[in-house]
């Protein structure tokens, strides 16, 4: 089955209200051409909006969707560009209460993904005991092992409306190689209801995959669709585009006119 489509159609499954899982690592393998489709898209009629973001880690690609007010809320255990600094847009949005942040860890999501993927409520684990997340999370509750008596906690699933992972490679029907540093890649696959994969090159058939087509709805090719964040081995992350970033963005106004050069 042939599941390419435009990278439009792509960012035009994205419904307001709806949980959006991006794939890749802090600057790596962020799927950006899509991202930037989906806020010239925004630009245009205001939607999608009220989205709550989900990522194991968030960058740049994530800080474009807060910045631009897509973002109601966000999901993930850590929002930052590495060496470069802070994210400016959340930072900035963060510390005026503007958006909501959803404490998590990386045990936080990995387990709440994990159960979405073994079809269970909760996943137990000892991530959080003796912390104040626990606080700061009322709706994460905790339970008492039946055969040891000890206290865990039960991490909530995580179910993702939509997933997009950029590949290194994916061919028509899905099957995509996405490199040696797969994050929580495969696990937002397994987990979430419509899967995206935008990929550097499309190819009529691979001899192996890290995601496996059952799992994705549809296919983009997006050659160089990573950057400025980097694609090994395709290419590296552009510290010259972070920079200019960080240098030029430090509120809403000042990211607005980043925004509307960034676009063109």
């Amino acid at each position: 089955m042939d599941k390419q489509i435009s990278l439009n159609d792509a960012a035009n499954m994205v419904v307001s209200g709806s949980s959006l899982a991006i794939g890749g690592m802090t600057l790596y393998r962020r799927p950006l051409a899509f991202i930037k489709q989906l806020l010239q898209r925004y630009r245009k009629d205001e939607k999608p909006n009220n989205l709550t973001l989900i990522a194991f880690t968030a960058s740049f690609e994530s800080d474009l969707l807060v910045g631009a007010g897509m973002i109601s809320k966000v999901r993930t255990c850590y929002f930052g560009l590495e060496i470069f600094g802070l994210a400016p847009m959340f930072t900035y949005l963060a510390n005026h209460g503007e958006i909501e942040v959803i404490e998590e860890s990386e045990a936080s999501i990995s387990f709440g993904l994990r159960a979405q993927l073994a079809g269970v409520g909760f996943m137990p684990g000892l991530g959080w005991i003796g912390t104040d997340l626990l606080a700061m999370r009322p709706d994460v509750k905790t339970i008492t092992d039946p055969y040891s008596g000890e206290e865990l906690v039960a991490f909530p699933a995580i179910r993702p409306d939509m997933a997009v992972i950029h590949a290194l490679k994916a061919d028509p029907a899905g099957n995509a190689i996405i490199g040696k540093n797969k994050g929580a890649d495969e696990d937002l696959v397994g987990a979430s209801d419509i899967v995206i994969i935008t990929a550097e090159e499309i190819v009529s058939e691979l001899d192996k995959a890290d995601i496996v087509a059952p799992f994705v709805d549809a296919v983009v090719h997006t050659p160089r669709g990573a950057l400025p964040s980097s694609c090994h081995p395709n290419y590296p992350v552009d510290g010259k585009a972070i920079m200019d970033y960080i240098e030029n963005v430090g509120n809403p106004e000042s990211f607005q006119s980043f925004l509307g050069a960034y676009l063109q």
